[in-house]
């Protein structure tokens, strides 16, 4: 009988754009990777520094593939995209209950200034530059199409569960 637990740490994004007259265009849902950088984070803050209350902000993903050994200095696979102006906003985390926590409280909320495409988004510990650490990144299902005067909120949920 094999009595190990594992734990298995996981962030589900939500993403859901509204046109400048407040009307629902879309919703993607999906995973990300949690990076190995974002996965000794977690370790750090738990187990050995105790990190009381960590800021956290999130980002929009360009094109190309997230790797485990991305860090947010360096992730030459993809590349963020700002189609907004001012910092990456914060992720405000609710209440922790049943090993899950997210922002839905206070979803992180870009205001769109430019038309682009926009293929996922990040959570990061700095709200500018690459000097912070990249907790994970995912894919949209399919690219998605934002235009000036949209608004993008992302909710993410976080995750450790036993198996």
């Amino acid at each position: 009988m094999d009595s190990k637990i594992r734990a298995c740490v996981e962030h589900i994004y939500r993403a859901e754009c509204y046109d400048k007259n407040g009307n629902l265009k879309w919703v993607e849902e999906f995973p990300n990777l949690v990076v190995t950088e974002g996965r000794n984070k977690y370790l750090d803050a738990t187990l050995k520094t105790g990190l009381s209350s960590p800021a956290w902000y999130v980002g929009l993903k360009g094109t190309g593939t997230v790797d485990p050994g991305d860090t947010l200095a360096s992730h030459s696979g993809w590349s963020e995209i700002n189609p907004y102006s001012g910092n990456r906003p914060a992720w405000t985390p609710g209440t922790i209950a049943s090993g899950s926590v997210d922002n839905s409280g206070s979803k992180a909320s870009f205001s769109i200034n430019s038309s682009t495409t926009v293929y996922g988004a990040f959570l990061c510990s700095a709200a500018t530059g690459t000097s912070g650490t990249l907790l994970g990144a995912g894919d949209f299902g399919s690219s998605r199409a934002v235009e000036s005067g949209d608004t993008l909120n992302v909710t993410i949920t976080c995750s450790i569960s036993a198996s």
